[in-house]
């Protein structure tokens, strides 16, 4: 396929009329007349040898291959956007502009109060958007990550796409105040018996390994898609949790749950700010990551991070 040859504005009108599945109202959204929208709905039945919309009854209904078309469309107008909007030059004290990143609630308490509060004092004119992943990160990280800014993820789950280290965290259990059947000490056979409350998705993926490589393998009683509801989901009752160690800091005496360490060596967690190859060079994104190392300094103290494990490859 020659990009060439295309008229690029039948992506914007494709977009349209899959989600609005009505030629008149896609071209009211685009500002194009009825016999001009249908003049691009024709265009592009030609081009894919498909009907795109097919009339049921007295409603429109996508094809096959308008269903499969209509994320790669959404995904290819972001990603288009993001390319004619980059820039040379960027002065963040003056600039307007909105960062997406990808963030579990676990990496917006830890990391992204912190990068806001900065950027809240440095660059009055920028907004952030933080938005919970999707549960398939791993089978269409590229797409995923070319309709955002970033992503913040530890190591172990993705690779092969450009990354700035961040900072190091520990893993720790909870248990509640009151569970006489835990010492000051975890064992391995407390694990095993007792009930665990268990993050859904999977940023824990590495320390999930690790547990399952000893042999045990969690009886989850509880899940949810927030690591800060964890705790309250041990309080009071014989659940135990693995949550990260700066997040269970800062929830400390917030909620009737003590922390315990793991009763074998835990792997440490990396959490790293993953972007697309497009942004590489665009000045707005430079200064988000150049901004985003500044924070985890002062997150994680210089003098605790290895220069070494910093990657910033384009």
């Amino acid at each position: 396929m020659n990009l060439a040859s295309l008229d690029l504005n039948l992506v914007v009108a494709l977009r349209a009329l899959l989600e609005e599945r009505n030629v008149t109202k896609a071209g009211r959204r685009i500002g194009l007349s009825q016999p001009a929208m249908s003049a691009a709905l024709a265009r592009l039945r030609r081009h894919f040898d498909d009907d795109l919309l097919s009339r049921v009854g007295g409603r429109y209904e996508l094809t096959a291959l308008g269903l499969a078309l209509l994320d790669r469309t959404v995904t290819a107008c972001d990603l288009l956007e993001r390319v004619f909007t980059s820039q040379a030059v960027f002065d963040p004290a003056h600039e307007e502009h909105e960062f997406t990143l990808l963030a579990s609630d676990y990496a917006v308490a830890v990391f992204g109060a912190e990068l806001a509060r900065i950027v809240h004092t440095e660059a009055p004119g920028i907004r952030l958007r933080f938005k919970q992943p999707p549960t398939d990160i791993t089978e269409n990280t590229g797409a995923l990550l070319s309709t955002a800014d970033g992503l913040l993820l530890p190591h172990g789950i993705i690779g092969d796409f450009p990354a700035v280290e961040l900072y190091r965290d520990r893993w720790v259990y909870l248990v509640a105040d009151d569970n006489t059947e835990v010492g000051e000490q975890l064992t391995l056979d407390d694990l095993a018996r007792l009930p665990w409350v268990t993050y859904q998705r999977t940023y824990d993926a590495p320390a999930a390994r690790q547990i399952a490589m000893l042999g045990i393998e969690p009886r989850v009683e509880v899940s949810v898609d927030s690591f800060q509801l964890m705790p309250l989901l041990v309080a009071g009752t014989r659940r135990v949790a693995l949550i990260q160690g700066r997040l269970a800091d800062r929830l400390d005496g917030l909620v009737p749950v003590r922390v315990v360490d793991p009763p074998y060596d835990a792997v440490p967690l990396r959490e790293a700010l993953w972007w697309h190859p497009v942004h590489t060079h665009d000045a707005a994104h430079i200064w988000l990551r150049e901004t985003a190392a500044r924070v985890a300094e002062t997150i994680h103290g210089k003098d605790d991070r290895n220069p070494g494990d910093r990657s910033d490859r384009g």
